[in-house]
């Protein structure tokens, strides 16, 4: 798939630049810091981070006595992760094809990860975050909110990057969320005066 390439090819380029811009995204953001809190007390197990770029979100999970881990399809964001974390594990893989044994971990956060994966690809990717979770298993997903597609050419450091941010309405996420065997708990919206609000989705996993 070119937009998968494309995806792990932009994040190889900017890992060390993005690395640095999220260093303190917890501190400059207490409620979604909150939210990953919530997160670490409400999932009784291992959890993985999927789409984890640096390790900073894996990290703080830890933290806070959580058996966390990472995977994310950067190569480069991997081996930063590693280096920053060496006590943690990550591991390169693409969460549309989740390489975790059935019913493996009792939490998947998927924070703005969720957001390079075209409509049509999003119901697998479900699927995949249902299979790998315990019943009753907690799924977190953090994306941005609105209608339509964006090309990203530029970022982090400025340095070239070709990636497709998909905006999606609450609605349209929680409707393929239930669909993949979920059931919906609670939606936060954050920033909601801002140009492109975020939001996050606690789900539970049916028996």
């Amino acid at each position: 798939m070119t937009w998968l390439a494309d995806t792990r090819t932009s994040y190889d380029t900017v890992a060390a630049s993005y690395a640095e811009w999220v260093s303190d995204s917890l501190e400059k953001q207490p409620y979604l810091k909150a939210a990953l809190t919530l997160f670490a007390t409400q999932a009784d197990g291992p959890v993985v981070d999927v789409g984890c770029g640096p390790g900073h979100f894996t990290a703080y999970l830890a933290s806070l006595g959580v058996d966390a881990s990472g995977i994310d399809l950067s190569p480069g964001m991997i081996d930063l992760a590693r280096r920053s974390h060496p006590e943690l594990r990550f591991e390169v893989g693409s969460m549309t094809d989740l390489a975790l044994p059935a019913a493996s971990v009792a939490g998947v956060l998927a924070s703005w990860s969720l957001i390079h994966i075209p409509d049509d690809s999003v119901p697998v990717t479900l699927e995949h975050f249902r299979r790998v979770l315990r019943p009753d298993g907690l799924l977190m997903i953090g994306y941005h909110v609105g209608a339509g597609t964006r090309l990203k050419t530029q970022g982090y450091g400025g340095h070239p990057m070709r990636v497709h941010i998909h905006l999606r309405q609450p609605w349209w996420l929680a409707r393929r969320v239930r669909k993949a065997g979920f059931t919906v708990e609670a939606e936060w919206l954050l920033d909601p005066e801002a140009r492109t609000p975020q939001a996050i989705l606690f789900a539970r996993a049916s028996a």
